[in-house]
């Protein structure tokens, strides 16, 4: 398989499973009671059944494509000695297994009639299945204590990133000017916005501290070397946008969120509402940015590509 098909699926994989675990969790954490049921005000059962088997789909694609590239073959025949090998006797194949049982767990979840309790279980397999792809990372060519610790910060990261994308499109979806007909759907959307503030400001960090050790554990503590490297220019590219990230999700909370609340009172909201979602939308394209680079950075090793 070539580079840019191997990218692809990582991408495509990295997107589903935040998604999964980040749309549930958004669910827990911003919505209550009768909200929490598919279609109330998301439509869970949909979104979080489609991205389970397409996540499992996608899982057995990697794997398949995995043991052709390990063995050279490419017929199905030919692979099976192969992926039975991966699955039985490497960490990756046990952890794509891992990472599938979880996903039709949170595809079986789905379907409860109990909505909290459903998101709960999708929630919590989602974020098994996110953490999975860790070991598709730097951390697996790490060794001893190293390598667990590498692990830890990987699987936080990666959390981290999943409940802000989670979150991101939950926006986007409730600030859609067909979401926003009473004045109801309004001050449930300035509610979500205002219970983000504090889950928003501990992911920063998160994001921020984990993405910093990582870079330690990959490439140690210089500068120069690197960013003269194809490695060390996507890093960049990916720090810039995640900084304009940054700028984004502090107008949303210092200006435009206010800006909303404030709006209800008198009842002129919708400039207010257009605004979240224009930011909102330019925050969620910039992240979906950030997750490609990290899918090609994850193929990627610091001293490739220098210039």
């Amino acid at each position: 398989m070539s580079d840019s098909v191997s990218i692809a699926l990582r991408f495509a994989l990295y997107v589903d499973l935040m998604l999964l675990f980040g749309v549930a969790l958004f669910g827990l954490y911003s919505l209550k009671g009768q909200e929490r049921m598919s279609g109330a005000v998301l439509p869970f059962r949909s979104m979080l059944a489609g991205t389970a088997v397409l996540g499992a789909l996608l899982s057995v694609a990697s794997m398949l494509m995995m043991a052709s590239a390990m063995s050279g073959e490419s017929d199905f025949a030919a692979l099976r000695p192969h992926i039975e090998m991966m699955v039985l006797e490497t960490d990756v194949g046990l952890a794509c297994v891992v990472r599938i049982v979880a996903l039709v767990t949170a595809g079986l979840a789905v379907m409860l009639r109990a909505p909290g309790f459903s998101l709960w279980v999708v929630a919590f397999a989602g974020g098994l299945a996110l953490s999975s792809l860790a070991w598709n990372g730097h951390g697996a060519m790490d060794e001893g204590s190293r390598r667990y610790w590498h692990f830890a910060v990987d699987i936080l990261h990666l959390l981290a990133a999943g409940v802000w994308l989670g979150a991101l499109v939950a926006f986007a979806l409730m600030s859609k000017i067909n979401a926003l007909q009473t004045e109801a759907r309004i001050r449930l959307l300035a509610r979500a916005v205002n219970r983000f503030e504090v889950i928003g400001a501990v992911i920063v960090v998160l994001i921020t501290v984990t993405g910093v050790v990582n870079y330690l554990f990959i490439v140690g503590p210089k500068l120069d070397e690197v960013f003269l490297s194809t490695y060390g220019i996507l890093l960049f590219i990916k720090v810039v946008l995640f900084a304009g990230m940054l700028v984004l999700a502090a107008l949303n909370r210092f200006h435009l969120g206010p800006f909303l609340e404030r709006s209800l009172q008198d009842g002129q909201y919708t400039t207010a509402a257009n605004a979240l979602r224009r930011s909102v939308v330019v925050e969620l394209v910039a992240a979906v940015v950030i997750i490609g680079l990290v899918a090609w950075l994850g193929t990627l090793s610091p001293e490739m590509g220098a210039l």
